[in-house]
């Protein structure tokens, strides 16, 4: 149950004033794109879980700290990101290989799908390939880039989830992007991969694997 009658800030509202389960509601709302952005941030599913219970357990508690000045489901992008930020700085976990959903469709195309083995194993050695370099990205670049290219949301959203201006979001994607480039590039001469200067959002839909699903949260 969603409870489409009533807006995000309704039941965040909701939740300060004491419903007990309004912000269960809201959560439920947005756990897909939130669930995506953790696991795709950093990769491992555990830590990812544990990232994406951090966050919401601040953002049940910090609730009443929410003033309106950005959309509730990007203040609830900006306590996610940060959780997953910290993870990486305080380096509680050593590698942070992103696994995002839609990569199979980013290196090929359905229609061209490989049939045979040798062609399955280039296919598998490309994506290896794009997963050890975004996994070199700094963690802000890696954010960066997750929130735009493979969520698809705008750079003036994004550097409100960021805390940031929307040329340091710029400036990261570019970064990001040049720093991928090279490894990309040499994909594409196959004809596989497209331009990272300018790469299609990709639709927030979590994994449909089960042992990746997103976690449920009940914060005390």
């Amino acid at each position: 149950m969603t409870d489409p009658g009533r807006s995000d800030a309704d039941l965040l509202a909701a939740h300060v004033a004491g419903d007990p389960e309004a912000f269960g509601l809201l959560f439920g709302r947005h756990r897909d794109r939130l669930w995506a952005v953790a696991l795709r941030t950093l990769g491992d599913p555990e830590e990812a879980a544990d990232a994406l219970q951090d966050a919401m357990i601040s953002a049940f508690r910090r609730a009443s700290s929410w003033r309106g000045e950005a959309a509730v489901t990007t203040w609830l992008h900006r306590v996610v990101v940060n959780a997953c930020l910290d993870r990486v700085r305080h380096e509680r976990i050593r590698t942070a290989d992103p696994l995002p959903d839609d990569l199979e469709s980013r290196l090929r195309s359905p229609e061209r799908a490989p049939v045979d083995p040798a062609a399955a194993a280039l296919a598998d050695e490309r994506r290896d390939l794009v997963l050890a370099a975004l996994a070199q990205l700094p963690p802000e670049q890696r954010a960066a880039l997750v929130l735009v290219d493979m969520e698809g949301y705008p750079m003036a959203e994004v550097a409100l989830m960021l805390d940031c201006a929307v040329g340091t979001v710029k400036s990261r994607c570019a970064r990001g992007r040049a720093r991928l480039a090279p490894l990309l590039g040499v994909l594409r001469e196959g004809g596989d991969t497209p331009d990272p200067g300018n790469p299609a959002a990709a639709p927030g839909v979590p994994s449909t694997d089960p042992s990746r699903a997103p976690p449920g949260v009940q914060p005390a």
